[in-house]
């Protein structure tokens, strides 16, 4: 099996290369960037013949389509809408099946900033979703779309929960990645990058579809917020949420629900302080004019606050996950909850981030790889990653250290 990593040099797509090249059956992991120095320091991190740098400009669609044609699975760890959907095109034309860990569901795009996102002409972004998906089916390709944290284990996870019930009612994802407690007290907003930042700034400030009463509803990011107390694998830490964009699929694989949201986990007075960088309008894309020119006011909030939120040396993250499903089984009222704590590997240099959401990409590349999904098009997890399959994924995360808890409490 010959895999090629797309932004194979980043935190998340150096740590897929690394899990990748443990594996008897990889024969070689191409990984792909446009600065060559930055490949090389990767391969030589890793340290494995397997890792073959490509130097090359992604969007240039011909080179990148004559690329894909000499791997056989694809991996697309890249943090942006335009780049990730030029690649979907450019691995359907390439018939090269692959893995996305955007949380983008590309059948239906959002229309809020699109980040360079370019719809064919006279194409609406449902209409081009769409026909990515059939054109990937007519070329006998397979884009396994949103697998990584969130999505990918919360939409396994919750996936799995509605399956083990009768009826589902309610599907609620609490997933994040947050600095560890040492490191959140001194950095503001109890943050720390451990993902692209203007992509988090994103989500906190589009629209989002959830599922309330049964209907799809549009609310504002950040809604929702609900405080609770993480008490689960040897844990007790008090953390919050609040609603963000994280696992769309839902909405269009998982119709019948009452009620369906993500919610984004961050430490107590984090939203807050959002909160106020929102109101305040230091968050919005409008330019504002400043002495003579015109700033956008979150790129100059970006600007100002990243160099803060960086990581220090011996600070690591954490990643937390507890998803719910509710519904009825044997005429009981049932709850199935999901838990995830996951610590940074400082052996290794492998954030938690990197950890679970590289990781589950590289096991989502291998499944790929070795033919254990039949279905063509794009096919998000929740729809693939099951019965054997599902457990055998577990396995392997479990491998890799990253444990996941299922819990049952039936009324009566």
């Amino acid at each position: 099996m010959k895999v090629l990593v797309f932004g194979g040099s980043g935190q998340i797509g150096s740590a897929i290369t690394w899990d990748l090249v443990q594996h008897e059956d990889v024969e070689a992991v191409g990984i792909v960037g446009r600065r060559e120095e930055a490949l090389q320091h990767t391969k030589q991190w890793i340290h494995s013949d397997k890792v073959i740098p490509h130097p090359l400009d992604i969007l240039d669609q011909r080179a990148t389509t004559a690329l894909m044609k000499g791997y056989g699975v694809g991996v697309l760890a890249l943090p942006d809408r335009r780049t990730s959907y030029a690649l979907v095109e450019a691995a359907i034309e390439a018939r090269l099946d692959t893995v996305d860990i955007l949380e983008e569901y590309h059948r239906r795009p959002d229309d809020y900033e699109t980040e360079g996102l370019q719809l064919p002409p006279g194409m609406t972004a449902v209409e081009y979703g769409d026909w990515l998906h059939h054109k990937a089916i007519e070329r006998d390709v397979l884009l396994l779309d949103g697998m990584g944290f969130a999505p990918g284990l919360s939409n396994i996870t919750l996936g799995e929960g509605i399956r083990k019930l009768a009826q589902a009612r309610s599907a609620i994802a609490r997933v994040g990645g947050i600095p560890a407690k040492k490191a959140a007290s001194h950095h503001p907003l109890r943050y720390m990058i451990t993902w692209a930042f203007d992509h988090v700034l994103r989500e906190y400030m589009v629209r989002v579809k959830v599922i309330k009463q049964g209907r799809i509803i549009e609310v504002d990011a950040l809604t929702e917020q609900e405080s609770f107390r993480f008490t689960q694998l040897g844990k007790d830490e008090g953390l919050e949420c609040a609603i963000t964009p994280g696992m769309p699929s839902f909405i269009h694989t998982r119709p019948d629900l009452q009620e369906f949201a993500e919610k984004t986990i961050r430490w107590p007075g984090h939203y807050q302080a959002i909160q106020v960088l929102k109101e305040s309008g230091l968050l919005s894309l409008e330019p504002v004019p400043f002495e003579g020119k015109r700033i956008q006011p979150r790129a100059f909030t970006a600007a100002v606050l990243g160099p803060r939120l960086r990581p220090l040396p011996g600070d690591t993250d954490a990643c937390v996950m507890w998803n719910t499903v509710r519904g009825t089984e044997e005429g009981h009222d049932t709850r199935i909850d999901y838990y995830m704590w996951d610590e940074a590997d400082a052996i290794a240099g492998i954030t938690s981030m990197a950890r679970v959401t590289g990781f589950s990409a590289a096991i989502g590349a291998l499944i790929v790889g070795r033919g254990q999904i039949q279905q063509k098009g794009i096919v998000p997890p929740e729809d693939c990653i099951v019965g054997a399959l599902y457990d055998a994924f577990l396995e392997e995360l479990q491998a890799r250290n990253i444990i996941i808890r299922e819990v049952v409490t039936t009324d009566g």
